[in-house]
């Protein structure tokens, strides 16, 4: 016994394609915001390239998933970001994420319970660390590592515009 296709073989694989680069749309950062703009890397490993498309050369490849990265400048798919250091490429906008991230610059910083100083310390943070932001206000961010969670106070701190507050 034989089935009807619902879409010819050529059709359903265009299809199915088609959905795969809808979702990757919705969930990467939404093009039209003003830049310069902050997001994170989506991925563990982001091919940075010189220019806005596949045919450009890879300049380097981040392996950091959560890694801050700023936007800088959007053409089609394609966002120029910027890392802490001050490079510059080009990545696909499906491997960002509008998820807020901090990167630890100056460690070792403490991690404590509260938003004070003398608030209970729950670790110490080296540099090179990724951290998710939960909230900032000018003086200190609520953040999670893992499976911890706290308050950082911002110096030393890469991922937030001066003075910047998130709720």
């Amino acid at each position: 016994m034989s089935f009807p296709r619902l879409f010819p073989p050529p059709l359903a694989a265009l299809s199915a394609a088609f959905i795969a680069v809808m979702a990757a749309i919705a969930a990467a950062p939404a093009a039209g915001e003003p830049a310069p703009r902050m997001a994170s890397l989506r991925v563990d490993e982001a091919n940075v390239r010189t220019g806005p498309g596949r045919r450009y050369p890879i300049q380097w490849v981040y392996r950091s998933n959560g890694m801050p990265v700023e936007i800088v400048e959007e053409e089609g798919f394609w966002r120029r970001i910027r890392d802490w250091e001050g490079a510059e490429g080009w990545v696909l906008h499906s491997l960002l994420s509008n998820r807020r991230t901090l990167l630890v610059l100056e460690g070792p910083v403490m991690l404590r319970r509260g938003p004070r100083t003398a608030d209970l310390a729950v670790a110490r943070l080296a540099a090179g660390v990724t951290a998710r932001i939960r909230r900032c206000d000018p003086g200190w961010c609520h953040v999670e590592v893992g499976e911890l969670e706290g308050w950082i106070r911002r110096e030393g701190l890469w991922g937030l515009r001066p003075d910047e507050v998130i709720n």
